[in-house]
Formats: structure tokens, C-alpha cells, sequence
């Protein structure tokens, strides 16, 4: 007898997770955004940074009215705020925003200001990770943007895998696309987008930790530029 998606013990989730990553490494985002949709439906969400809407475009149409969850670190952007907010307008999903336990002034108030300056990881511990992991409690998957080709520690990145630490299905169903592959689907299917992305950014996140790429530089050097950090935590 199969579990349902209720029943699922995590052992049943990660044995799940390793066959369709071997089974769908060659299958096209949207079909494995259509696995995901019939396997686990609303315990299913996109997560997004607001870069770009295209995992949620896509997930959209495998299952219309998708959660997607943004979090909303008090240090976004203005455009990326603005970019959330267009597409809770515009598109068929649900958006769920995720606030830290504390104000931006609070966190301050406690650890001193600028924390990012003087403790990268510890700022994206408090701002991005535990708000992550208290958000996801209800599902037993989520869907993210990550794309091999985008840094070295993405590179092996699969299209669906096991998250260990949260004990949910992570998938990836844009994992094997190239920029070039992405700008395509937004110019066909007219996908929002960060403003930023054609002010010189490649990879947007928190604004005290983001900055323009440079020539010939891989798409998240401007993230925490000038420090061995890549990650926020939220990946590994």
C-alpha cells in the first residue's frame, strides 16, 4: 500500500527523492515541476529570492495557485520588494513572505549594527535560515532556482535530491539551464524580472552584501564580494 502524502516517514521521502533525481535528471523543468505537483500537491512550495519569477512561472503551470515563499530579510532591494509584489499581482501563486523573529533595528539593538559586515554567516543565520526553516515546516517539499552552471559549489547540484538538514525533498528544476536558457523562457513566456538584473547585477540578494559583477565573473561573484562566503546557508 502506498503512503500518502500525510504518511510519508522521511526515510519514505528521501528514497522518493533519490529515484526521481536518478529518473528525471534528463526530463524538462516543467515535467519535473509536474512530478512534484502530483506528488506531494500542497505540501509543495517554490522558494524565491525575487530575482527572477521563473521557477514560479513554471511551477504556476504545473500547479496553479503554488505557495511561493519569499523572505523578506529587512534588507531587500527596493526593486526586489517591488518584484514580489508584481508577481502576487500578476501571476497564478500564492506568495507567502517570511519575516525574521527581529526588526532589522531590533537585531541591531542586540548584536550591534551592520552584523553583515561583522558576521556575515550570523546575519544570514538569523535573517534567511531559521525563518526558512520555520516557514517549510508544512511541507514535505520545495523548489528552487539553483543552476549548476551559476558557481563551483552549485555545480553538482541535482534536479531532485535530498535535503538532509530540513528532511524535505529539495528539487531543482532549472539545475541543468544556462543564462541563456533562462532568458529565453522570460522572453517567451514574459516573465517578470529584477529590475537589477539589467543594472548590473547578475545575482541579487541582501543590499549591504550585493554588488555589480565585473566582466568575465561568474554570476554570484557579487554576492559577499571580497570574503570566502558564497552561500547564505539556505543551500548547504
Amino acid at each position: 500500500m502506498t503512503a500518502t502524502r500525510e504518511e510519508r516517514t522521511a526515510e519514505e521521502l528521501k528514497e522518493l527523492a533519490e529515484r526521481a533525481g536518478r529518473e528525471l535528471e534528463d526530463a524538462s523543468a516543467l515535467e519535473i515541476l509536474r512530478w512534484a505537483a502530483d506528488a506531494f500537491g500542497e505540501r509543495f512550495c517554490v522558494t524565491s529570492s525575487m530575482e527572477d519569477a521563473v521557477v514560479a512561472h513554471l511551477a504556476s503551470r504545473a500547479l496553479p495557485g503554488v505557495d511561493v515563499v519569499f523572505l523578506d530579510t529587512g534588507y531587500h532591494f527596493p526593486e526586489t520588494i517591488g518584484t514580489r509584489d508584481a508577481v502576487e499581482a500578476v501571476m497564478d501563486v500564492n506568495v507567502i513572505t517570511l519575516t525574521p523573529r527581529q526588526s532589522v533595528a531590533e537585531q541591531d539593538a542586540e548584536y550591534g549594527p551592520r552584523l553583515h559586515d561583522r558576521d556575515p554567516d550570523l546575519c544570514c543565520a538569523l535573517r534567511k535560515v531559521k525563518p526558512l526553516e520555520e516557514g517549510l515546516k508544512g511541507y514535505q517539499a520545495w523548489a528552487t532556482g539553483l543552476r549548476r552552471d551559476e558557481s563551483e559549489t552549485r555545480a553538482n547540484t541535482p534536479v531532485v535530491g535530498w535535503d538532509e538538514k530540513r528532511g524535505k525533498v529539495k528539487i531543482s528544476p532549472i539545475a541543468r539551464w544556462s543564462q541563456e536558457d533562462v532568458e529565453a523562457y522570460v522572453a517567451e513566456h514574459g516573465v517578470l524580472t529584477n529590475p537589477l538584473l539589467t543594472d548590473g547585477y547578475a545575482s541579487v540578494g541582501c543590499a549591504p552584501c550585493t554588488r555589480r559583477v565585473l566582466e568575465g565573473e561568474d554570476a554570484r561573484a557579487g554576492r559577499w564580494a571580497g570574503r570566502s562566503k558564497t552561500e547564505c546557508g539556505l543551500h548547504g
